[in-house]
């Protein structure tokens, strides 16, 4: 497929993608900055069709926040409660499961586990989370806890990062979920997240489980006080570490949500970056399999375009998601299944349920 552009470093970049050879940082940099973005999705588009053909997949999941206090101040949250503090919760064992019970159904293959730094309570707490989860539901995956949990476990345990990880998977745990990444890079974080693991932190709990076993997922929180080129830094790093171990599953891109549902578009990513974001997300992260339009965060007609700009997953039905909607996420909490299968038929792809590994479920 011939790229129609006069530009001369476009046709370079299209030529190396066409031969399979790795895009720099400064190509990451000038399709950031070309106008063309067509171009750019017509690469991507061609790069993900090679890797999936006309398939895209999704899953029917369900989330679950066990608590929402949190010793960490990051800048861009907006669920996280101090201890005390109204609103704040943390869930019993009896309260979780009456939680999952009043919405389960036997479609759900995934509980997605993600909540706050809570260091008022043992690590136990969140072994006993997953023990009762895989007691009750055996066959339902368990993604729990990002990259900063396994460092912020470590530390209120008393346990090397290593050990927390083989006691939950002794306990259930079937991988990680991507979250806590935002930017992985030092100026980001110490302005944004400064209480949370740091760059090589998330990577070594990732590149941990990698050696365990586990397949983990990687996510990049965009849209705030990054760089351009400190979002292709965070790529890369996530590209020599996949180099290195092949753990990861799906990239996600992750557009930052402003405090206010009712947020002026100012304050929102625009449709060109969260689409051009996705599809530099696919060309220069060639060893990842899949790249995640999260509709949440982008609406389900951005996420049908993205499955033309270099996407082939669009996450899953998503009972009730919380930690987007409490930073000011238009969408809605949930999605059926109907509703995704027409948004992928809609964009002339391949609907596929699948489970937490991509094994396909049901092809539509």
């Amino acid at each position: 497929m011939s790229i129609l552009t006069l530009d001369k470093k476009m046709q370079e970049i299209a030529e190396k993608v066409q031969h399979g050879q790795r895009l720099t940082m400064e190509d990451g940099l000038y399709l950031f900055e070309t106008p063309d973005l067509l171009s750019v999705a017509q690469l991507a588009n061609q790069v993900n069709e090679k890797k999936n053909g006309k398939n895209v997949y999704f899953i029917e999941n369900m989330y679950i926040n066990p608590t929402n206090v949190c010793e960490a101040t990051c800048s861009f949250c907006h669920f996280k409660r101090k201890e005390g503090e109204e609103g704040a919760y943390t869930m019993s064992m009896d309260e979780l499961l009456h939680y999952v019970e009043h919405r389960w159904n036997d479609n759900v293959r995934e509980f997605h586990i993600v909540g706050g730094h809570n260091d008022q309570v043992p690590f136990d707490y969140y072994l006993d989370t997953i023990r009762t989860l895989k007691k009750h539901y055996p066959n339902c995956t368990i993604k729990a806890y990002t990259g900063a949990e396994i460092e912020f476990f470590a530390r209120i345990s008393g346990l090397s990062m290593e050990e927390v990880l083989k006691e939950l998977i002794k306990a259930g745990l079937d991988t990680l979920p991507g979250g806590g990444a935002e930017i992985l890079t030092e100026r980001y974080r110490l302005k944004m997240s400064p209480d949370k693991a740091s760059t090589d932190q998330w990577l070594y709990a990732h590149e941990l489980a990698h050696g365990l076993g586990l397949k983990t997922h990687a996510t990049m929180l965009y849209g705030s006080i990054e760089t351009e080129e400190e979002r292709l830094i965070h790529m890369d790093r996530l590209r020599q570490l996949q180099d290195k171990t092949n753990g990861f599953m799906v990239f996600i891109p992750l557009a930052v949500q402003p405090k206010s549902v009712s947020a002026s578009l100012k304050r929102r990513t625009s449709a060109f970056d969260d689409m051009r974001t996705l599809a530099i997300s696919r060309l220069m992260l060639d060893n990842f399999d899949h790249i995640k339009a999260y509709w949440i965060n982008i609406g389900v007609q951005l996420t049908q375009m993205a499955l033309t700009f270099g996407s082939s997953d669009i996450h899953g039905t998503l009972i009730e998601e919380r930690i987007s909607h409490s930073a000011g996420a238009t969408t809605s909490q949930g999605i059926t299944r109907d509703e995704l299968v027409h948004l992928i038929k809609g964009a002339n792809k391949k609907p596929i349920e699948r489970d937490t590994f991509y094994n396909i479920i049901k092809e539509y």
